[in-house]
């Protein structure tokens, strides 16, 4: 089998990737534009991606590729027609990032919450040693115990976002499709405007793009952070960045965005100066740990796929 990694530089380069030479012969490139998809994947039998998009319009021959296999667990990227109009096989990785997400959700609410950035900057800009004073209350922070955190989607994801706040001593929310047996309950409209922060744990589809809409977003108290580290897509994000502006809300995280990188003229650019605002580059997925894992996942997916097995299937 030939195999073709289309986009390794999204992967870190610090993981050795001949472990997919355990399953086949590796062709490595760092990126894949949409110019070289065509011949990138040429000779592959298997193709294995991370953002590359794969449809009818940026890949209408799909030569030798029989199976395609998703660097993540969100599939959106990837055409479920065009797989089943040409008979491929797709695969993504389930569980692999659930700790590593869960993490950075949890240090974002808590960085924006005790304004931690602010506070360090205090320091070592020197401020603290020429005060003459032991200690600085201000900008004044709360705890988070007794707060709503409102979670959009509870899966893997968000129930070990669940388990860390509840640890915190905050209350736990929950808007999704199927009631939740352990959290409260509550309809969209409801998480939104009752929660002090909410995180978003719920991939992108149909239903759920612009999910958080701007009735919604300016719904929310005006203490609550907000944080997405789910896909960009699912919030009106200039409708965030006026609610920072106005001050509409207190804090906002961000780990992804609907256009990614995002260019200088997106919303994010007006607010990404503010001290309660926190953007990072679709970096919560990513822990080490993580990202070897799905790795081993991947590997484990195509000698499945190579014995006639289906594992992590999504056509």
């Amino acid at each position: 089998m030939n195999i073709a990694v289309l986009d390794a530089s999204t992967l870190g380069d610090d993981l050795n990737l001949s472990v997919f030479e355990k399953v086949g012969n590796v062709k490595i490139y760092p990126l894949t534009s949409a110019d070289e998809l065509e011949s990138h994947t040429q000779d592959a039998d298997i193709i294995v991606l991370n953002k590359v998009k794969i449809n009818e319009e940026t890949l209408p021959n799909p030569n030798k590729i029989k199976l395609i296999c998703i660097a993540a667990t969100g599939f959106d990227n990837v055409s479920l027609d065009y797989c089943k109009k040409h008979g491929i096989a797709l695969c993504n990785v389930k569980g692999y990032s659930t700790n590593s997400v869960a993490q950075v959700t949890v240090a974002m609410a808590l960085s924006l919450s005790c304004n931690l950035p602010q506070y360090n900057e205090f320091v070592k800009d020197r401020s603290y040693s020429k005060s003459g004073i032991q200690n600085r209350l201000t900008p004044v922070y709360h705890e988070l115990f007794g707060k709503k955190w409102g979670l959009v989607g509870c899966g893997g994801i968000g129930s070990k976002v669940a388990q860390v706040a509840k640890a915190l001593g905050c209350e736990i929310c929950v808007c999704k499709k199927t009631p939740h047996a352990e959290y409260e309950n509550k309809d969209i409209d409801s998480l939104m405007r009752d929660c002090d922060i909410i995180s978003v744990h719920t991939p992108l589809n149909e239903e759920t793009k612009n999910l958080i809409n701007r009735q919604r977003i300016f719904s929310m108290k005006k203490n609550a952070i907000f944080i997405n580290v789910a896909r960009g897509g699912v919030a009106d994000e200039e409708a965030l960045a006026d609610a920072i502006e106005e001050g509409a809300i207190a804090g906002l995280g961000i780990d992804v965005y609907s256009v990614e990188p995002f260019s200088e003229n997106h919303p994010y650019t007006r607010i990404m100066h503010l001290k309660n605002v926190c953007l990072t580059p679709h970096m919560a997925w990513g822990a080490y740990e993580s990202r070897q894992r799905c790795m081993e996942e991947i590997v484990l997916n195509i000698k499945a796929f190579n014995n006639g097995e289906k594992r992590n299937r999504i056509v």
